[in-house]
């Protein structure tokens, strides 16, 4: 019988951690290159098409980053849940 040892709480609470930090970061610059779409378009609408390429560039890793902190959040509670 191979098993998989227990995993460390700390552990693998700072891995989500880690996760978390990285995908909020992601999001965050989506965020940011939104707001400024949003003054410089205001002034300037050529700002629009350079803006929305990278705002559309950007969002599907932030889709993928929040899938898969969902996905390590729900493993990680599982394998912490276990009864060895």
């Amino acid at each position: 019988m191979n098993q998989t040892p227990t995993p460390n709480p700390a552990e693998a609470l700072q891995v989500l951690c880690d996760q978390f930090r990285d995908t909020k970061h992601d999001i965050n610059n989506v965020f940011a290159v939104l707001l400024a779409m949003a003054e410089l378009g205001e002034r300037n609408p050529e700002n629009y098409a350079r803006l929305g390429k990278a705002v559309l560039e950007r969002c599907p890793k932030v889709v993928h980053d929040l899938q898969t902190f969902q996905d390590s959040l729900f493993a990680t509670l599982d394998r912490l849940s276990a009864k060895p």
